[in-house]
């Protein structure tokens, strides 16, 4: 599964990968805005979900296409949406670091690390952490002097408790020298809306239900891309056809050879 996974994520390829993914995932949803545009211009004649099952096979296919794809439209935009924010996920929590933290941490960053005995209380400093993000919960804590944290606070990470609040993390700085509370600092709104996209993307936050209804959503779109391919390849197909009949080629039936208008091969 974790194989699976950094596929999905990065296709082995860290950051690089990340940004390459991102911009597929853009080019899907832009696709998916001009695909709705042209079923609005070409389908307005015709009922919703019209099926011409009695005309040839490639207008079959074509009103498959676009049936299925108007019926997962808008799950598929939020999908789609969402997996590209998540694949910003580096550069923007690099931005965090360097703007809020920096600024933050930067009024103790010359102090230095208590010693073992002068260290404050680690269950009070849970306690109060938890009183400082109501309706959270402790996941984690960070000792002074650790690379992402302050020389002289306890970092408690608290996240809410909710399924859909469960990746919202707040930070909270005790001070680890009186078990004081500095403050509670909750992720800026970019990093709000990206933790809150991951659940909507996989799906993950209704429990074993939403994921199942997620993978047949997944079989659904994937067969919208396989029949979008199948109506390129044969428009393909058709538009060299018509460019051998205007150069003077009539295509043999039998074996699709081109043959030379009125003469023999």
């Amino acid at each position: 599964m974790g194989i699976c996974n950094q596929l999905h994520v990065s296709l082995f390829a860290g950051l690089t990968g990340r940004l390459f993914l991102g911009g597929m995932g853009g080019i899907f949803v832009a696709s998916l805005v001009s695909g709705t545009v042209l079923y609005g211009r070409f389908m307005k004649r015709l009922p919703f979900g019209s099926v011409r099952r009695d005309r040839a096979a490639r207008l079959t296919w074509l009103d498959l296409h676009n049936l299925l794809g108007m019926a997962t439209l808008m799950w598929a935009t939020v999908v789609g949406f969402t997996g590209l924010v998540n694949e910003l996920q580096t550069p923007l929590f690099g931005l965090w670091r360097i703007t809020d933290v920096r600024q933050t941490l930067k009024p103790y960053a010359n102090l230095p690390v208590p010693s073992q005995d002068h260290l404050s209380s680690v269950q009070a400093a849970f306690d109060t952490a938890a009183k400082a993000a109501p309706g959270n919960e402790v996941t984690g804590l960070s000792f002074p002097g650790s690379s992402f944290g302050s020389p002289v606070h306890y970092v408690l990470w608290t996240r809410g408790s909710t399924p859909l609040r469960a990746r919202l993390f707040t930070p909270v700085l005790v001070d680890a020298r009186t078990g004081e509370l500095t403050g509670a600092y909750p992720m800026p709104w970019y990093l709000r809306f990206l933790e809150i996209s991951r659940p909507l993307h996989f799906g993950d936050y209704g429990g074993m239900p939403l994921r199942i209804l997620w993978a047949l959503l997944d079989v659904v779109v994937i067969g919208v891309l396989v029949s979008g391919l199948v109506l390129w390849a044969g428009k393909r197909k058709i538009t060299t056809d018509g460019r051998l009949r205007a150069l003077g080629y009539e295509l043999d039936r039998a074996d699709e050879m081109p043959a030379l208008a009125g003469g023999g091969r």
